[in-house]
């Protein structure tokens, strides 16, 4: 829980800032929520199992950063973070996944995030040791001698040593023993929905059966060097302490966003045909919500105090459609307003990771400078808010399609262009778009 140390509401909402415009309400809202879960470790133990979390529904049209709010939210935490879509799932006894599965999932997510984590802690260790297994397989070490010190094969050690730490014989070649993968085919096993944690269980149990075998290979010493320090870092990782880890954070500090939440909203007075599925859906949802325990082969995970945030459109639905159990357990209700065109000038400037960067830097590897002016970005963002209002409004992912089509003909001849300078300006915009943009036919199938 280290990355919630620290970080107030403000600054949560600072850190939002610098990659999601606008949607204020929704920003203040998880960092609220992020905030309250540092509280909550603070509080007296008698206490803090009293403090559920405060989920969150976030109410608006695609492509308006509900799903970037979660993302960029878990990132700040340290979090195992999980995306899932409602309409995926189905009641039990139906095809299709089950409910509990997310959890699963999300453990799985805990596990890896812990176990990178313990991977880059002891990379010092393991690159040490498969350092001198690589210059056991350059030099072996002579057998002890009461001058070992003074020996000249140990100064020919130290010398190789120097030499492998600077890559100066990266390229030549040395026969490492290494494990491999157990031979065979792999096993598959399908198992009814409903138990599908027993089927993984059973093919970790099949899995641990087959013997591990080793083979020495010949390969380039850097690539000797780094998968026997992959094998080494396994060696030094306490799987029991990770998954112990991984539990403990899933279950404190775990996020899970569920999308399209409306999907499975039943409509006002309909209750056959397919709104019992939806509504049943929404009953097998509602146990892992309210807090329950998930059987997972890292052991039982407890969601009492996992955070849920739920999106959607609601456009044929609303948030009271869905059943009132469920509503009471997202207390938190958020609307994500639609983007303008100063929004979307916005977008395509002020973020770290905003497209003009992204392809500045892409075409930047091939030579070709673009040169983005106040007015080519305008033209730009007025271009998407213009096809957005013609056909369907898909948000901030409007500028992907427009972007790519507008530099499309400069990545294809980029490589052939050599070191040039490519000033994007309104003209160079309207020039390549404006035909598209007042074809309505051919904007629906293009931008």
């Amino acid at each position: 829980m280290s990355g919630l140390r620290g970080l107030t509401p403000h600054e949560v909402v600072a850190e939002l800032d610098r990659y999601i415009v606008g949607q204020r309400d929704a920003k203040r809202a998880v960092a609220v929520a992020l905030r309250n879960r540092w509280r909550r470790q603070q509080v007296p133990d008698e206490l803090r199992d009293e403090i559920a979390p405060k989920n969150i529904i976030m109410i608006g049209p695609t492509g308006v950063g509900k799903t970037e709010v979660a993302r960029r939210l878990a990132k700040l935490a340290q979090a195992p973070f999980l995306k899932v879509e409602a309409s995926k799932f189905t009641e039990v006894g139906y095809v299709g996944r089950d409910v509990e599965s997310i959890i699963r999932d999300l453990t799985e997510v805990g596990v890896k995030l812990v176990l990178e984590e313990q991977r880059r802690e002891i990379e010092p260790r393991a690159r040490e040791r498969a350092e001198e297994r690589i210059l056991d397989a350059l030099l072996p070490a002579p057998l002890p001698t009461p001058d070992a010190a003074a020996h000249p094969r140990g100064e020919t050690r130290e010398k190789l040593r120097r030499m492998v730490r600077e890559g100066v014989i990266d390229e030549r070649e040395v026969e490492v023993e290494v494990e491999e993968q157990p031979a065979g085919p792999s096993i598959s096993l399908f198992t009814p929905q409903g138990v599908e944690e027993m089927g993984m269980q059973l093919k970790d149990l099949l899995g641990g059966l087959l013997p591990r075998r080793t083979r020495r290979r010949r390969l380039p010493l850097r690539e000797a060097l780094e998968a026997v320090t992959a094998e080494e870092s396994s060696r030094l990782v306490d799987m029991e302490a990770v998954r112990a880890e991984a539990v403990r954070r899933v279950e404190q500090a775990g996020i899970v966003f569920i999308d399209e939440i409306d999907k499975v909203a039943s409509g006002a007075g309909s209750r056959t045909g397919p709104d019992v599925s939806r509504e049943g859906v929404q009953r097998d949802l509602l146990p892992i919500v309210e807090g329950s325990t998930v059987q997972t082969k890292h052991g039982p995970v407890r969601t009492d105090h996992v955070l849920f945030i739920a999106a959607g459109a609601f456009h044929s639905a609303r948030p009271s459609d869905l059943i009132p159990e469920l509503q009471g357990r997202f207390p938190i209700r958020v609307e994500l307003s639609s983007l303008s065109c100063e929004d979307f000038v916005r977008i395509l400037s002020e973020p770290q990771n905003s497209l003009v960067r992204q392809y500045t830097a892409l075409l930047r590897t091939e030579g070709v400078e673009l040169d983005f002016d106040e007015e080519g970005i305008r033209a730009i963002a007025e271009v998407a808010a213009r096809v957005n209002q013609q056909s369907e409004d898909i948000g901030a992912r409007r500028l992907h399609t427009v972007m790519e089509k507008l530099l499309e003909d400069l990545s294809f001849d980029a490589p052939t262009l050599g070191p040039m300078r490519h000033r994007v300006d309104a003209a160079f915009v309207r020039e390549r778009l404006e035909r598209l943009v007042q074809d309505e036919d051919l904007s629906r199938y293009i931008l």
